[in-house]
């Protein structure tokens, strides 16, 4: 079932001033998000990447670690996401040797009062990131694009899939 926000913006009180929402009376569910993006490479770093011939080592395994950390660690760089315990997290990979591209896809999960779409979508920025900077020596005109929010699952608004572009 696809779902649209039409709330209102709860992380401002009634003055206008930054609040952490207070989430303490909601019940505890499982929640999922999976997030995923994208970085388009020039043909050496896509060989680089693809064979596992990069200076720096294993490109995907160091992303795979960095967008993991990267979950775990969100309520440190976001200022208003609340610490929460992961139950999982997963950052995957899918070459796209059309587009000379590769994909980043992060799942991630907990059993608590809030969602874990802030988590999701880190992991996959800093996945992405840590491809960029890997391979930053082969190729600084890298881009990352696409990153979004796939789908949600838990909590009161239910399930959310992001319609296909």
């Amino acid at each position: 079932m696809e779902q649209e926000t039409g709330g209102t913006l709860n992380h401002f009180d009634a003055q206008g001033k930054a609040i952490m929402v207070d989430v303490g009376e909601k019940p505890i569910t499982q929640r999922t998000a999976v997030a995923s993006g994208r970085i388009f490479v020039n043909e050496a770093v896509y060989k680089a990447i693809a064979e596992g011939t990069a200076k720096k080592g294993d490109v995907l395994g160091v992303a795979r670690l960095a967008g993991i950390m990267a979950a775990k660690r969100t309520s440190d760089m976001i200022p208003l996401c609340h610490p929460l315990f992961l139950s999982k997290c997963a950052v995957d990979f899918e070459m796209q040797p059309e587009g000379r591209a590769v994909k980043a896809v992060a799942t991630v999960k907990t059993s608590g009062q809030t969602g874990v779409e802030m988590e999701a979508l880190h992991a996959v920025s800093v996945a992405l990131l840590a491809i960029y900077d890997m391979c930053k020596a082969l190729d600084r005109r890298m881009e990352i694009r696409d990153i979004h929010l796939e789908r949600k699952e838990g909590g009161k608004s239910g399930t959310f899939i992001a319609a296909k572009s």
